[in-house]
């Protein structure tokens, strides 16, 4: 994923969390503020401590951003759109298959992704 698609200030990160909506199932919390302006989605990852040492965390936060790329090509992303994914406590259990389908859960619930009309 692309730089110019994560949300990486602070200010970003508490703007989105203090002026946005979050919907969450039991691994994953998503914050999503609209953006009328942009072009493209943009998305921020957070893993806290309480999930492991920085290797796990880092691990984690991977294979969150690839299962993004990957649902990127089966599903159209709201492109007015900056979210953040926080990951919870039974994340650092999870094999990857079963991170894509739980992300793919919240991001459904949060409205942030929709069908491809070709797919």
């Amino acid at each position: 994923m692309r730089k110019a698609y994560r949300v990486k200030s602070e200010k970003d990160f508490q703007k989105v969390f203090h002026d946005g909506v979050s919907k969450a199932n039991r691994q994953f919390v998503v914050y999503t503020l609209p953006k009328k302006e942009q072009k493209h989605f943009r998305v921020g990852i957070s893993v806290g401590t309480r999930l492991g040492n920085a290797v796990i965390r880092n691990k984690i936060k991977r294979r969150i951003r690839h299962a993004l790329m990957e649902l990127d090509k089966e599903y159209t992303f709201d492109h007015a759109l900056d979210f953040i994914v926080i990951a919870r406590k039974p994340v650092n259990q999870m094999e990857y298959h079963e991170i894509k389908r739980s992300l793919l859960h919240v991001l459904s619930l949060a409205n942030v992704i929709s069908r491809k009309k070709n797919a």
